[in-house]
């Protein structure tokens, strides 16, 4: 009775708590259509998000340096040393030092790293960007514009653009948390925004009676 009361008074308060909830299960909705394509992309392919993006950042330049690597994936040169780390093992990628000058690295992607990337899906949601490309530039440039507007109301834009396409503590591999950690520490804050604590809002109340 008091909540209805409440209603009948403040009508305008009871449709922004509307809109609130309408906007949190969008928001909530996005999450899990991206949890489900990390998922598919590391038990089909065997990559992590991070990972798949550096690939394609180096299949459109070949090679380049750790740092304009990180600049190109807006993450710092620890972060991406661990990627490439890991790339190098799989032999994906190598890292070789110029003989002239051994501070001066150059990655490069490996033929098996080019028939990987024509392999594997885009790091995007498939059907998202199948939609997206039958839009026009105007429909795509709205939808990037408003996505950005989004990510600075919630105080977002100074977080670094880790491109971690699962982000659900349940959904993440060991190796995805790795690929978003500076080797350094120097971004182990990114681990509180990277990996949130269990979300429990979809959970039903535990029954006492049954414990």
């Amino acid at each position: 009775m008091r909540i209805l009361r409440k209603i009948r008074e403040n009508p305008v308060s009871s449709n922004n708590d509307e809109i609130e909830e309408d906007i949190l299960r969008a928001l909530r909705r996005i999450t899990r259509a991206i949890d489900l394509h990390s998922r598919k992309l590391s038990s089909t392919f065997g990559l992590t998000g991070p990972q798949l993006v550096c690939l394609r950042t180096l299949g459109r330049v070949e090679h380049t340096t750790p740092s304009h690597l990180a600049k190109e994936m807006a993450l710092s040169e620890g972060t991406v040393t661990g990627i490439v780390d890991r790339l190098v093992a799989r032999q994906l990628v190598t890292r070789e030092r110029n003989p002239r000058d051994r501070r001066l690295v150059t990655v490069t992607i490996t033929d098996a790293g080019l028939a990987l990337i024509d392999l594997a899906p885009s790091p995007l949601q498939e059907t998202f960007k199948q939609q997206l490309a039958q839009l026009d530039s105007s429909g795509q440039m709205q939808i990037r514009d408003t996505l950005e507007q989004i990510v600075n109301m919630m105080g977002g834009e100074n977080i670094e653009a880790a491109p971690v396409l699962s982000t659900s503590p349940t959904a993440q591999s060991t190796e995805e948390v790795r690929d978003v950690i500076d080797v350094g520490g120097a971004d182990v804050a990114m681990v509180a925004e990277i990996v949130p604590a269990t979300d429990t809002i979809d959970s039903p109340p535990k029954d006492p009676n049954k414990q």
